[in-house]
């Protein structure tokens, strides 16, 4: 799953460790969720997108196909 959290992170001039102090979580896990090697929790990914006052579906962008655009 692609995201946008490492540009939403760097229009607020955060560190990695900002956001990690912000989110309750390391470092390590946003870098991992920054390059796409970790999907974070669904909890986990609300509150990121509540943190950053967007609607989930703007920060983590799902690379698989509409059910309509696939037919």
């Amino acid at each position: 799953m692609r995201n946008r959290l490492r540009v939403l992170r760097a229009e607020r001039e955060w560190s990695q460790a900002d956001l990690a102090e912000k989110l309750g979580a390391s470092r390590q896990t946003v870098n991992a969720i920054e390059t796409g090697r970790y999907d974070p929790s669904l909890p986990l990914a609300f509150k990121i997108a509540r943190l950053f006052r967007l609607h989930i579906e703007d920060v983590f962008l799902d690379d698989e196909p509409t059910q309509a655009a696939a037919e």
